[in-house]
């Protein structure tokens, strides 16, 4: 697989999947694969919304070695040899990420999800030797989760163009410090996909970037996909409105969730609002309660997203 290839298979809404869990928080792989199934059926896992598994939004850093290779594994066989399937991997050395990039695609997954290397408080050469390295020792492509709030130099503009010999980097999920021009993505964009994944699909859009990360899409899939044919005929206006009257109804309930108990308890709430449950997340995070999730019924029965 080549970057132009990469490039048609990591784009779009890109759909974090949750991961299911039974009550003792043991994974639940029945669960998930009909969730997978489900996915697909309502038109995900394309090339403009492929299926991420184990990411951090799936709560993919707290999933054992020997976990994540077997809910990766439930996915791709739930979801079918045509569907597009990446794979999200934990921050480790090179020598181990490598390791961990040859299991995922092994078992199916056509694409990689790999975050800075931020525990070894890397500098610019040093993202360029990891990714270079990975690119060199892998066939699938790379999507890099550029994580500079763990506290590392944010990937810029001037080292993403030092990649360009790393064929199988594909694209970037795209974020920058406070202070910081976003718009320089416009260095690159001919190069790789950008990812938008600060809340400004309409603006990464503009600029030429090829998709965006949504919290929602997993629970109700047809407003995303309704916003990227939106982004795709230019009818931006459109799609601000249409972003800007969900964010209006879920934020302050997202607020409030989020604010009693972290990690990622509100993606896992609206999934059970909207019927489809998958379980608690792990501890330390907090469930939502009965109170919370009759509010996040209400608010998604008012966007019309039930039945």
């Amino acid at each position: 697989m080549n970057r132009g290839e990469a490039r048609k298979l990591i784009s779009g809404t890109i759909v974090t999947l949750p991961t299911a869990f039974d009550d003792d928080f043991n994974l639940d792989f029945g669960r998930q694969a009909e969730l997978t199934q489900w996915w697909v059926e309502q038109g995900l896992g394309t090339g403009i919304n492929p299926l991420k598994s184990s990411a951090a939004m799936g709560e993919g850093p707290d999933l054992s070695d020997d976990e994540w290779p077997l809910l990766l594994r439930t996915v791709v066989d739930a979801a079918g040899s045509d569907a597009v399937v990446i794979c999200g991997l934990k921050t480790k050395d090179t020598t181990r990420t490598i390791e961990d990039g040859e299991k995922a695609r092994d078992l199916g997954a056509v694409g990689l999800q790999i975050d800075l290397p931020f525990f070894h408080h890397p500098n610019q050469d040093d993202y360029v030797r990891y990714y270079t390295d990975i690119s060199d020792a892998i066939d699938i492509g790379i999507m890099i989760y550029n994580t500079h709030w763990f506290g590392c130099e944010y990937l810029t503009a001037e080292t993403m163009l030092r990649l360009v010999d790393a064929e199988h980097v594909a694209a970037i999920k795209w974020s920058v410090p406070a202070g910081e021009d976003y718009d320089q993505m416009r260095q690159f964009v001919h190069i790789f996909n950008v990812i938008d994944n600060s809340n400004q699909p309409v603006r990464c859009h503009k600029n030429g970037g090829r998709g965006y990360i949504s919290s929602l899409v997993a629970a109700y899939p047809p407003h995303d996909m309704e916003v990227w044919h939106l982004l795709e005929a230019k009818r931006y206006e459109e799609a601000q409105a249409k972003l800007d009257r969900v964010s209006k109804a879920i934020g302050p309930i997202r607020d409030k969730i989020g604010a009693r108990s972290g990690g990622y308890r509100f993606p896992k709430g609206l999934m059970a609002a909207v019927g489809q449950p998958v379980g608690p997340p792990r501890p330390p995070t907090l469930p939502v309660d009965e109170d919370e999730l009759a509010e996040l019924r209400v608010v998604v029965q008012g966007l019309g997203w039930l039945g």
